[in-house]
């Protein structure tokens, strides 16, 4: 199980992390997801290594930029 961090900049409120969580729930082999506006933290867990890139694309996609921490 691999575990990923990313610190995300612009999400305020719930429906700013579900948003983020719908986008990068749609990256093959994420198998969890947690996300937090108030610590602006975006934690991904998979079964293989996810490639850093399609997270961020995913973050961008939501409508917030990342790196990853």
């Amino acid at each position: 199980m691999n575990t990923t961090a990313y610190a995300v900049t612009g999400m305020t409120c719930g429906h700013c992390e579900g948003s983020v969580r719908s986008e990068v729930e749609k990256i093959d082999g994420v198998t969890g997801i947690d996300v937090s506006a108030t610590t602006g933290s975006l934690i991904v867990t998979s079964d293989a290594e996810v490639d850093d890139a399609a997270v961020l694309a995913a973050v961008d996609e939501a409508g917030y930029s990342a790196q990853r921490a």
